[in-house]
């Protein structure tokens, strides 16, 4: 998959994992909504963090990433 993020877009997600992995943590919810609910989405952000691409992006053609509109 051709990289879709750029580094403020990457950075951001990374911040938005430390929320959402704290809210999973002392959210005074139950332990199963807590991990659906904040755990997954904070381990889908942080592989797209990581990756570099993101497939709600590729599905709709947008790109952040400075490099993938020069091709």
């Amino acid at each position: 998959m051709v990289k879709n993020l750029g580094k403020g877009d990457r950075a951001a997600r990374a911040l938005a994992v430390i929320g959402l992995m704290t809210c999973s943590i002392f959210a005074p919810l139950p332990l199963m909504v807590r991990v659906s609910g904040f755990g997954l989405m904070a381990v889908y952000l942080l592989y797209t963090a990581l990756s570099g691409t993101c497939l709600g992006y590729a599905l709709i053609g947008r790109s952040t990433c400075p490099t993938a509109e020069r091709r």
